[in-house]
């Protein structure tokens, strides 16, 4: 079983899907490279809250989202800085009440929030997640 607090030993991105078992990740993976022409990162955190391997997705240098492994589901990190707070908030409500919530009860710090949205299913929650980082890549 891949242990992603391993630092030795990168893992593929599809042995992070087999990790995380639910045939949501790599179709949201594949969404993200198809829509902003991109390629994953695979990197080790070193985070004393969330140290292992995750995923990032990158364009143009700017961060579009970090997901996080678990077994069954994944979270995805997205950033909504000052640019992206006004068309963030502009968008909330046509969004699901999970999502608000997790805005809501996310405090900004420098002039950010760092929304920690757990996905396990391709619902509305997931349709609010690529809005999300839609606005983020537009600003």
């Amino acid at each position: 079983m891949l242990d992603l607090r391993d630092k030795n030993t990168r893992p593929t991105l599809e042995e992070l899907a087999e990790y995380v078992g639910n045939p949501l990740f790599p179709r949201f993976c594949q969404e993200i490279k198809e829509a902003y022409h991109c390629q994953e990162t695979i990197e080790y955190s070193r985070c004393g809250l969330e140290p292992g391997w995750n995923v990032k997705f990158k364009k143009a240098g700017k961060a579009l989202c970090t997901l996080y492994l678990r077994e069954g589901f994944f979270t995805a990190m997205v950033v909504v800085g000052r640019r992206e707070q006004a068309a963030v908030e502009a968008a909330l409500p046509e969004c699901t009440d999970r999502l608000r919530a997790v805005y809501q009860r996310t405090r900004e710090c420098n002039g950010q929030r760092w929304l920690m949205i757990d996905l396990e299913d391709q619902d509305g929650l997931y349709q609010d997640v690529l809005r999300l980082i839609q606005i983020r890549k537009s600003s």
